[in-house]
């Protein structure tokens, strides 16, 4: 079971030296086109906080004028001012969020459609490596993550800052004595956060690999719960499922002491400086130093205080955990796409219709270690226009990665492949895709209508078109399904038999008319008078279209007009299917599925052997 170890992530030195701010900074791509908004948001945050400050300038003037004058008109427009300044503010912040709810919806919606056609676009080599979890969790909770910043944590930390500053400069004004004891603590609160800051980066990334990692676990067993229920491993799945979760847990309770521990350290640090303020007023007031109005002024800025200066642990940890989340989604994005189409001229074309060339074709795949043996090495093959070819070999031997080389699934790394003269690699994709149609041995289908899933294979397929490639496919059970080829076929197919979803796919393949055609195993998975007629179907499109096709069974070999044996990733042997049995031992032998008396009869090379395979296809 893949885990967030197995992902390419950065290291825990890399994300304690990485930078919160520089991290942050790579949303302004997104966030620049909501600027506006998003500034306007800040500013009348900003105003609707710092009228907060005005209140206790408020209540000064009341204290040491109407309250002290016994002025009963004084004191009832002094309330009434401060209603107006609490309507006011209470205005003013639900202004601002009306202003950055839409707009943040749309740079999330904006990041989370970047991130998916990003994903379409990375090569095959990407998503073996990474697991499905990890990427859902990235489109799903990290941006949700990274809204809610923006929405609240970034401004807020621009308000705080500001309330902090101007409330300061308040309390210096109105007593500077007790405003230089209540900046003590400044000097302590920034090492602690400092310390704070550099421990939660690295909880916080381990719990959001962590969710990676468990949504993964729910994924694979959602899709997997026919192989769970069918061999009774509820229990086994839900206890790593269960330790999972627990590692999870303890993680975010690693997170929540940390958070605990530096929100309490906080709160009680200004609290004490508060109370030593209170104590030193007191004294100044009864020594007549201080005005009663002016102490209760000073008292009520410092308590306005309180939550910007207590909210800092809660906004460095949000923004922690988003500069996580934006290191999670860049990861993904930095990612290299498939290599561009070459914008070159293309290849000089031999002939009109030269069929499908592999010159010298080598393959290792991205993450194979140096110096490795390669899957396929010096390939040399030519399927003549409008021939079948079909491709023969044991488990292993590079037949499914050949086959993926010619769409450009995987790309070559050595030689060349051509359709018809032309290097595959100076086509665009897009034409080459209209050129070549795939069906594989594991069959793929979609949450949709039986009609949408074959027209995968070509979106312009009309009506005629579709019923003449369901026709091929021998899937006319479509017919019997309660909506026919409009029925819903669920998540994977599943829905379907094995050898349903196989035809339905073989459909795909053909329904475009593809001028080439290339089939892993293509009829595996049914019986064999299915197999019989959907081999009679199959011979009328492989007539009209140049086709390599992967094979098992010796009734799919004989669609083909000539066959390729494939050994240790070279091409050993290519003649008809009779010349092979009669002259390859291993041909004869992977042909027969014999036991070991038949593999040595095979490997003998005798003509008895090669009776004995025909005579079974018979």
């Amino acid at each position: 079971m893949p885990t967030s170890e197995d992902v390419p992530t950065k290291d825990s030195s890399a994300v304690r030296d990485r930078s919160v701010v520089r991290s942050l900074l790579r949303l302004w791509p997104y966030v620049r086109p909501v600027r506006v908004r998003l500034f306007s948001a800040a500013f009348v945050a900003v105003l609707a906080s710092c009228l907060g400050l005005v209140i206790p300038l408020v209540l000064k003037w009341m204290v040491d004028g109407p309250i002290a004058d016994g002025d009963k008109g004084g004191i009832w427009l002094g309330a009434l001012y401060l209603l107006l300044l609490g309507i006011l503010e209470a205005c003013l912040f639900g202004f601002r969020r009306w202003l950055v709810a839409r707009p943040l919806a749309g740079v999330e919606a904006a990041m989370r459609a970047d991130l998916y056609r990003h994903l379409q676009r990375l090569p095959i080599a990407f998503h073996d490596r990474w697991p499905s979890g990890q990427l859902l969790s990235r489109g799903t909770t990290d941006l949700m993550l990274l809204r809610m910043f923006l929405a609240f944590p970034l401004t807020f930390l621009l308000v705080n800052g500001t309330t902090i500053l101007v409330g300061f400069f308040i309390l210096l004004m109105q007593e500077w004595t007790l405003g230089l004891v209540l900046l003590a603590p400044v000097v302590p609160l920034v090492v602690l956060c400092s310390v704070f800051e550099a421990k939660y980066s690295t909880v916080a990334r381990k719990a959001q690999d962590q969710v990676g990692d468990l949504t993964t676990v729910v994924e694979e067993s959602v899709l997997g719960v026919r192989i769970v229920k069918g061999f009774g491993r509820h229990r086994s799945q839900a206890v790593a499922f269960r330790a999972l979760a627990e590692r999870l847990r303890g993680t975010e309770l690693g997170k929540a002491r940390l958070l605990a521990g530096i929100w309490a350290l906080i709160m009680v640090i200004p609290e004490v400086a508060i109370g030593a303020a209170l104590v030193l007023g007191t004294i100044q007031v009864a020594d007549g130093h201080l005005s009663t109005g002016t102490l209760v002024a000073f008292l009520s800025t410092a308590l306005a205080l309180r939550w910007p200066v207590e909210s800092i642990g809660f906004l460095l940890a949000m923004s922690q955990e988003s500069a996580t989340a934006t290191e999670r989604y860049f990861e993904v994005m930095d990612a290299e796409e498939e290599t561009a189409d070459t914008a070159g001229p293309a290849a000089v074309v031999r002939a009109e219709s030269d069929g499908l060339r592999f010159e010298g074709v080598s393959f290792r795949y991205p993450d194979a270690e140096a110096g490795s043996v390669p899957v396929l090495a010096e390939v040399d093959l030519h399927i003549r226009s409008g021939e079948t070819m079909a491709l023969v070999g044991a488990t292993g031997s590079g037949k499914t990665t050949l086959t993926a080389l010619v769409p450009r699934l995987h790309e070559v790394t050595g030689g060349r492949i051509t359709l018809d003269g032309e290097d595959i690699t100076l086509m665009p994709r897009h034409r080459l895709r209209e050129l070549v149609s795939v069906a594989f041995e594991e069959p793929t289908l979609f949450s949709a209508t039986v009609g949408e899933n074959v027209r995968m294979g070509a979106e312009s397929a009309d009506d005629a078109a579709l019923a003449r490639a369901l026709d091929v496919a021998q899937a006319d059970f479509v017919h019997d399904l309660p909506q026919g080829v409009h029925t819903e076929v669920g998540e994977q197919g599943l829905s379907l038999s094995g050898g349903q979803r196989q035809r339905l796919a073989l459909a795909r393949a053909v329904v475009g008319g593809p001028r080439f055609l290339v089939l892993d195993d293509p009829l595996s998975a049914l019986d064999v008078h299915t197999e019989a007629l959907v081999e009679a179907a199959l011979r009328r499109v492989l007539e009209e279209t140049t086709a390599l096709v992967v094979a098992h069974r010796p009734s799919t070999v004989m669609l083909a007009d000539r066959v390729a044996l494939i050994s240790d990733g070279r091409i050993t042997a290519v003649g008809t299917h009779h010349e092979l049995l009669r002259d390859n031992a291993e041909y004869a032998w992977l042909m027969s599925g014999a036991d070991a008396e038949g593999e040595a009869a095979a490997e003998a090379g005798s003509d008895a052997g090669a009776e004995a395979v025909e005579g079974s296809m018979r």
